[in-house]
């Protein structure tokens, strides 16, 4: 099979490059609009529509662990009201999604709604407590450096501490992914896997890999994983799990002859690998990053 070399050329390149300096920054952006982010003990719902709605459904997942309240993830297209929520979330990169403006729309006037978004002048902005990140904005058509810079707001917001993410994910950018991915970089199908925020990360993960080079992958909890997705493992496929593995799940894969691609990182830093992955396929099968097939930046319906 034919190899190429990632293209620097690329925005999507350039926008992965970007990430450990962007979720640095972060921690200001989260003590700047604190009053605006969900606050401890309120009943939060966080909204979102693809790379979005995992990001809500980790933000979700770690504002509940951290017994900081009630917190629901719904895509935009299926909004719950009358649940006595205190305050919408809403992520939405381009600003202009119909699903989000819709149910930005819906939501009572007397409920808090706060918008995370990174292009200027655009509808959702004048529909909440607008969190403007612009200079995570994005060229390409495929989501990265926006979705993982508003998990770090979050994240900073809920008193992590994100240092040592940020110097995994530098250490990430300065590896040879040629070398470092050669394992997985013509696998057949991918299988991720995680739990907690990181079963967010896997679906995205997935995603990106869809996205930019058509590939077959699929995104798991850990411990569904076991019942029944493990039928499709086999030796040239691979399972990708992020965070801390499952008591043996690394030995249940080693059975099927699937290669087990894990690193004991931040499933943040981790996530940089797989966006590198997804420029070494996409310029390994001579495809525009950038541009995947039948996408997108912003899905606008008609009224």
């Amino acid at each position: 099979m034919p190899t190429a070399d990632i293209s620097p050329a690329t925005h999507l390149a350039a926008e992965v490059a970007t990430q450990p300096d962007d979720w640095a920054r972060a921690a200001a952006v989260a003590a700047e609009y604190r009053a605006v982010l969900p606050q401890p003990g309120e009943r939060v719902a966080v909204v979102g529509c693809g790379t979005s709605l995992f990001m809500s459904r980790a933000i979700a997942a770690l504002r509940e662990e951290a017994g900081q309240g009630l917190t629901d993830a719904w895509p935009a297209s299926q909004l719950r009201l009358g649940r006595e929520y205190d305050r919408y979330l809403f992520i939405c990169r381009s600003g202009t999604t119909t699903e989000v403006v819709r149910a930005m729309e819906q939501v009572p006037a007397h409920i808090p709604r706060t918008v995370v978004c990174s292009s200027p002048g655009t509808p959702v902005l004048g529909l909440g407590d607008a969190i403007l990140i612009d200079e995570v904005d994005e060229k390409s058509v495929v989501q990265t450096r926006f979705a993982t810079t508003t998990l770090a707001i979050l994240r900073w917001h809920l008193g992590a501490d994100l240092a040592p993410a940020i110097a995994q994910a530098r250490a990430v950018l300065a590896e040879d992914p040629a070398k470092s991915l050669a394992a997985v970089r013509h696998a057949e199908q991918i299988s991720f896997v995680g739990m907690g925020f990181a079963a967010s990360i896997a679906d995205e993960a997935g995603l990106k890999l869809r996205e930019s080079c058509q590939a077959w992958t699929e995104g798991y909890l850990a411990t569904e994983y076991r019942h029944g997705p493990i039928s499709i493992a086999a030796p040239g496929r691979a399972v990708w799990a992020f965070g801390a593995l499952e008591p043996g799940f690394a030995d249940d894969v080693a059975v099927t002859g699937a290669h087990l691609e894990h690193r004991d990182i931040d499933p943040m830093a981790d996530l940089v690998r797989v966006q590198q992955l997804c420029l070494l396929r996409a310029a390994d099968l001579g495809l525009d990053a950038d541009h995947p097939r039948n996408l997108n930046r912003s899905i606008i319906l008609e009224q």
